[in-house]
């Protein structure tokens, strides 16, 4: 949409730095979190994490975001594409739910399970707890994710939708007793 000569870009604000005015993206939506909110927040970090391009879901964390994810600890989105393209290179066929557990101001803590097999054909189904922090502009600065895996046989699986984003008739975690 065009505003006297000045493009209006969906999830962009203008920020003032001086000279001019620059364009600084924001990850939408932005804290205080209300339930709408978190859990819009959840689900396009589910439906990113279920692409597996670690690029776009590195894109939501703030550019010197700290994780915690097992007993890995790192900073920035570099980091967290490396550990995201070696994570997918293992963890074959995954598919993941994730579901609001809590939620205030600038925070969201996430239960999630997902399932994927090994190279060897080893079925996983991961049980999980993250919690997030978010900065002003809706990146997330700190993540800390807990996670254990539960072997299980193929015919136990139960994320069993094209490899993507879960289809939105697909049940979550607790219609699915897990």
């Amino acid at each position: 949409m065009s505003t006297g000569g000045r493009f209006h870009v969906r999830g962009t604000r203008r920020r003032d730095t001086g000279p001019g005015l620059a364009r600084s993206p924001r990850c939408r939506p932005v804290p205080p979190f209300p339930l709408e909110s978190a859990t819009t927040k959840v689900r396009a970090a589910e439906d990113a994490w279920n692409t597996r391009d670690p690029e776009r879901v590195a894109a939501a964390y703030s550019p010197d975001s700290r994780w915690r994810n097992r007993a890995e600890f790192f900073q920035g989105r570099e980091q967290i594409v490396e550990f995201l393209r070696r994570k997918w290179a293992r963890e074959l066929e995954y598919r993941l739910i994730k579901e609001l557990w809590a939620f205030h101001e600038n925070r969201i803590a996430v239960r999630f399970v997902y399932e994927y097999h090994d190279d060897s054909g080893n079925w996983f189904r991961a049980h999980g707890n993250e919690q997030w922090e978010f900065d002003a502009e809706g990146y997330m600065r700190r993540r800390e994710a807990s996670i254990n895996d539960v072997p299980i046989r193929e015919q136990e699986r139960t994320f069993r939708w094209p490899q993507g984003p879960r289809p939105a008739d697909h049940p979550g975690l607790s219609q699915l007793g897990l």
